[in-house]
């Protein structure tokens, strides 16, 4: 790699360490983030900072000033050249004059793929692509799946003892993990636009389902909740919280319209999903979450739905916790219920395995092939 290389991956790192400052925010656009380098100095910095403001390129445009004309702006997904929430950035970086674009990797909705990049080389600006591509791609599962297939991405999240059981015989699981585990899973509930669960777990655990990180800070993601007969508890704290994020009750369309309304009066949204073998389908969920631009959920559980979600392929991400504990007894309940296939060749296989340590726990972190799913 010659030194020009070698810079140009300097500065794109700096923007991808910038992009990170948006998670939980921009969704359903990327994290991007962007560096306006002139004579080997960082001019401007900024990164798409909240969905529907400006973009990262016009962040730091607007930090660099003047100073950006005759500069090379590293920006980590291409610069758009049309008009949605925000003008265009193309027509911002040219009004600038920088003088040379170098982009992680290039805008991966169909209609719009390259069109950023051929303007401005059009325009007489130096575009160099491809830089850090593969790290810019890693940090953006979520929105790389729901713009290539309009489904969002999807994480299965569980803690387990050793033997395999996420709680007793009685249905308690507090607390299977420990404290760092469980900052890690409300990091997660950030990151996320979704977390979905099944009415039994709201009905045996009565979880909250929101943010809590250390300082405060975050956003609360969509309350999904899987009620085939709508047989959640009106005074459940998922629907009885404050908080800004909606809960979603997802039911048969069978289900009567005097069911409905106690929970509509407590402000929760009853959202209407076909069945099979009387549990909603996952993949029309999946389906319908996606067209309402929620580009990524988090499955908490219970067992069936962890079940039924890999039995369905909706799954993209693994995260599994495993406490330095055992239960010594058959009688728990297992991460997955179901049936299972018949042989271990038919074994859902995870690729690019990690482990990881919090305090006392292992996580386990997998995806599947390919990373932006099987549907």
């Amino acid at each position: 790699m010659n030194a020009s290389a070698v810079k140009d991956r300097f500065y794109m790192q700096m923007a991808l360490d910038l992009a990170l400052k948006g998670t939980g925010y921009t969704s359903p656009n990327p994290l991007v983030g962007a560096v306006v380098v002139k004579d080997q100095k960082v001019v401007g910095r900024g990164y798409h900072e909240r969905y529907g403001e400006a973009h990262a390129e016009v962040n730091a445009l607007r930090q660099a000033g003047a100073q950006a004309r005759g500069a090379t702006l590293y920006v980590t997904l291409e610069p758009c050249n049309h008009t949605g929430r925000t003008p265009p950035c193309t027509a911002t970086i040219l009004a600038a004059g920088i003088r040379r674009v170098v982009v992680a990797m290039r805008d991966p909705n169909p209609g719009v793929k390259g069109g950023g990049s051929t303007y401005l080389r059009r325009s007489g600006i130096d575009v160099v692509e491809g830089v850090a591509e593969e790290a810019a791609r890693r940090q953006n599962p979520f929105f790389l799946k729901h713009i290539q297939t309009g489904m969002p991405f999807v994480i299965l999240k569980c803690a387990a003892t050793l033997d395999g059981r996420i709680a007793t015989r009685t249905g308690d699981a507090q607390w299977v993990s420990g404290d760092r585990s469980r900052q890690f899973v409300h990091e997660l509930r950030h990151a996320v636009d979704a977390i979905l669960v099944g009415v039994d777990t709201v009905k045996i655990d009565n979880p909250s389902l929101t943010t809590r990180r250390p300082d405060g800070s975050g956003s609360d993601p969509t309350r999904i909740i899987l009620d085939t007969r709508l047989s959640i508890p009106v005074n459940a704290r998922v629907l009885t919280q404050t908080s800004t994020a909606e809960t979603i009750v997802v039911t048969s369309p069978d289900v009567s319209a005097a069911k409905r309304q106690p929970l509509i009066d407590n402000g929760a949204r009853i959202m209407d999903c076909p069945c099979r073998e009387d549990r909603i389908d996952l993949t029309a969920l999946m389906k319908r979450l996606g067209a309402e631009s929620i580009a990524s959920v988090l499955i908490e559980g219970g067992s069936r739905v962890s079940g039924s979600a890999l039995r369905s392929g909706i799954v993209d991400k693994l995260y599994f916790f495993y406490a330095p504990k055992l239960l010594g007894g058959d009688d728990g309940v297992p991460i997955c219920r179901g049936p299972g296939p018949e042989r271990m060749q038919d074994c859902l296989n995870i690729a690019d395995m990690t482990v990881h340590r919090f305090g006392r726990d292992v996580m386990l972190e997998g995806n599947f092939s390919p990373p932006t799913g099987r549907h």
